[in-house]
């Protein structure tokens, strides 16, 4: 009898296990279904709103306060310059942060400190980069709202992002590559730059244009230090006032509240925007496929 009553037990238990596992996988389901029908939602109703408005000339056109005349040239020309003050400021402090912090530091209380605050950096609201940006490189540093100054916030805001992402891609490189580097007589910094880097380097990569991607697509800390959306002549270097793809959707958003044809400039500006961030992703994942080494 004691037998026949564990067995009833067991089958009672491995039956509620069994129906809880198929609630959780409906639960599970359900959110899917629910996150990919919004996603859906809002991509057809930009498309819908935006799609004719996608040309020539609203490429390469100039802003205007005619909807009809009106471009994101200067926007994308913006965006350009941006990310040409970004991309090699992240890149050389990030990854010669991640180097130092992986290879050459000594783990102790300091560096696990460091490695806290990084960690807690790449989760801090953007706005509060905005913050930093305008205290220090506007108004400390008096380089007014231009290129330079955007480039150099949007680079603190992704900063923490490409050096735990650099840290991560070293710390996967096996360590009988580098052991056998500096068994065969290498130096250190030969090890690292001859041996570790290439191996590490589509990890690096991939966590980088990641990181880039969520830079063109950052608005809060442009507002804080004052980025414009007006009529402003082309930027043609880094001490230019510039606007960017976001700015210009922020902008003509609440601008269509008055003009009812600028929602549909704002759409097509997402859509734009949309486009640059699935080629940038797209980069991330071809480079990550094909240089990708086993070991």
């Amino acid at each position: 009898m004691e037998q026949a009553e564990v067995m009833v037990h067991v089958e009672k238990r491995l039956n509620r296990r069994l129906m809880s596992n198929k609630i959780g996988r409906f639960v599970f389901l359900l959110a899917t279904l629910f996150g990919l029908f919004v996603l859906a939602l809002l991509l057809y109703r930009v498309v819908s709103e935006g799609w004719s408005y996608i040309n020539w000339s609203f490429l390469t056109g100039k802003l205007s306060t005619d909807p009809n005349r009106a471009g994101i040239f200067g926007a994308i020309l913006g965006t350009l310059w941006l990310m040409a003050v970004v991309a090699p400021v992240t890149m050389i402090l990030g990854v010669a942060t991640a180097i130092y912090l992986e290879m050459y530091a000594r783990p102790n209380k300091l560096t696990e400190l460091i490695q806290t605050n990084i960690a807690n950096l790449a989760g801090v609201p953007s706005i509060v980069y905005g913050i930093l940006g305008l205290t220090v490189f506007v108004r400390l540093m008096d380089l007014g709202n231009v290129v330079l100054a955007g480039g150099l916030t949007m680079s603190l805001l992704i900063l923490p992002i490409v050096i735990v992402a650099s840290q991560e891609a070293l710390r996967a490189v096996p360590s009988y590559l580098s052991e056998g580097s500096l068994g065969m007589g290498a130096t250190k910094w030969q090890t690292i730059r001859s041996v570790v880097l290439p191996v590490a380097l589509p990890g690096i990569l991939t966590g980088a244009i990641l990181a880039l991607s969520r830079a063109i697509g950052e608005t809060a800390p442009l507002v804080v230090i004052g980025i414009p959306a007006l009529l402003i002549p082309l930027p043609g270097s880094i001490f230019d006032k510039f606007t960017v793809l976001p700015m210009q959707v922020y902008y003509w958003t609440l601008d269509s509240s008055l003009v009812a044809e600028y929602a549909n400039l704002a759409a097509a500006t997402i859509i734009v925007l949309l486009l640059v961030l699935l080629l940038l992703n797209s980069i991330a994942i071809v480079v990550r496929n094909k240089f990708t080494k086993r070991f």
